[in-house]
């Protein structure tokens, strides 16, 4: 089940003790804070061929993810958190990425990602990038659009408000936009409220009601 996956997964993902902070976790619903950036990369035939993510985690889920790592007090290098990247496309294959995508209405498949990494700044916060590659190219002169997402709302995505989304090598004229979510609706706050108390889960699609839907366009 998709509530008992994230708590297994979470370990996994940048390979943190988290279980161990069970009950601070047991606090607050979101549980893990993730500020995202997309890029639409564009082939040399105008067609989309697939999103280069980048997610960077909250300051507490990132100290965990980097105990023990790391000499004198510098943050660990991109090598030594290499594993942990891997882990993390293993890990996330089951669960489509967080990241949903369409066209038409049809839902459009991703192949495994590629070219990923984890890396650490100077304030030990980590980001995880990667390129997740379209199964099938599609035409942008029909809209598609995507979201980044946990449909139980146990991490919360939410893009960063400079630059959220860019377009790479795009045809002339093409376009990107935002549609942000609707409010909450009096019944998904309580539900949301009752999860804190509950299985530390709102419900399997409760994250797409807060997931920010990213159109792209061309002429």
């Amino acid at each position: 089940m998709r509530t008992r996956f994230n708590a297994a997964l979470l370990l996994l993902l940048l390979g943190s003790a988290w279980l161990l902070s069970a009950t601070e976790a047991a606090r607050a619903h979101p549980h893990v804070w993730v500020a995202a950036r997309s890029q639409v990369v564009f082939g040399p035939d105008g067609k989309i061929v697939g999103l280069r993510q980048a997610w960077e985690f909250d300051e507490m889920y990132s100290a965990f993810a980097v105990q023990g790592l790391g000499k004198d007090g510098k943050p660990p290098t991109r090598e030594e958190l290499a594993p942990l990247a891997k882990t993390n496309v293993e890990s996330l294959a089951e669960f489509d990425y967080f990241t949903f995508a369409k066209q038409g209405g049809a839902k459009l498949k991703f192949k495994p990602p590629v070219e990923a990494t984890l890396e650490a700044d100077d304030r030990k916060i980590v980001t995880f990038r990667f390129f997740l590659p379209l199964e099938t190219p599609v035409s942008a002169k029909k809209p598609f659009s995507f979201q980044v997402y946990d449909p139980t709302y146990y991490v919360s995505f939410g893009f960063e408000k400079k630059d959220p989304v860019t377009l790479a090598k795009a045809p002339e004229g093409c376009s990107v936009s935002a549609l942000e979510p609707k409010p909450l609706a009096a019944e998904d706050n309580k539900q949301l409220t009752e999860a804190f108390f509950q299985n530390f889960s709102p419900g399997a699609d409760f994250g797409v009601k807060l997931a920010t839907r990213i159109i792209v366009a061309c002429p």
